[in-house]
């Protein structure tokens, strides 16, 4: 039962990350975590599946590999972040919804910038 919940699940996050590559406001990469994550523990075949899809390798790979992320990246996202985030808050009808967006913005570039480690920085630790 709980084997097909997680691959229930898997499936759901990667079409749901499938998704966010192509519309603004959904995440792609938080997706496709919780769908490696489901399948890790659920489904061999799925898992290997996953790993080699195209999607995965550009979203995900890089910080499941090696717990970090490159540099040249990090901008590429936040950059990315920014255009549809101000796009969605300009087009936003509602005050609230336009404040969870900074906050969702500001919380991603917390995130990239303080928590997950440049790849660079990284390995020249572990070195």
């Amino acid at each position: 039962m709980k084997r097909h919940f997680l691959i229930s699940v898997g499936i759901l996050s990667f079409l749901l990350g499938s998704a966010g590559a192509i519309l603004p406001l959904l995440p792609t990469t938080p997706f496709l975590l919780l769908a490696g994550y489901c399948f890790a523990h659920s489904s061999n075949r799925f898992n290997d599946w996953l790993k080699k899809t195209k999607l995965y390798q550009i979203y995900a790979s890089d910080y499941v590999e090696t717990k970090s992320i490159p540099k040249h990246k990090k901008w590429k996202i936040l950059i990315s972040s920014y255009i549809l985030m101000g796009i969605s808050i300009l087009l936003a009808p509602l005050q609230a919804v336009k404040v969870m967006l900074i906050v969702l913005a500001l919380a991603i570039t917390v995130v990239l910038l303080f928590v997950v480690p440049n790849r660079e920085d990284h390995f020249e630790t572990k070195e």
